[in-house]
């Protein structure tokens, strides 16, 4: 089983910054892929942003390309998703997740298997 622990959400003026983490336990990711999607009030669960474990290639939702920037400590087995410029429309809960497998895909939440408890991320403007 793989434990996922999603912190360091909060509330931001606009043009800020946050660095989330999510530390992982439980499995080895070497073939896998970590991910974060965010959900504000009355919508879809939307992808964020991607890397895979073993060669650290990332991938961005173009509503974040620019701004946000994954990444991954493979010693410390923890993703973490650099905030930055952030704006009001960001404003969302963050979920971290992982997959133990090699896939093609990585924007949909069907493409995970595990997920963090999520953070909450609010930019006033």
């Amino acid at each position: 089983q793989v434990q996922l622990v999603d912190s360091g959400g909060g509330l931001v003026q606009a043009g800020g910054s946050l660095r989330l983490s999510c530390a992982a336990s439980g499995s080895s990711f070497s073939t896998g892929a970590m991910g974060w999607f965010r959900q504000a009030p009355g919508k879809d669960n939307d992808f964020v942003a991607a890397i895979t474990w073993s060669s650290a290639s990332t991938y961005y939702a173009d509503s974040v390309k620019g701004r946000f920037i994954i990444s991954r400590d493979k010693a410390k087995n923890t993703m973490y998703l650099q905030m930055n410029s952030l704006k009001p429309e960001d404003t969302a809960v963050y979920s971290c997740a992982a997959r133990t497998y090699s896939r093609s895909s990585y924007v949909y939440p069907s493409d995970y298997t595990y997920w963090g408890q999520g953070t909450q991320v609010t930019v006033s403007s």
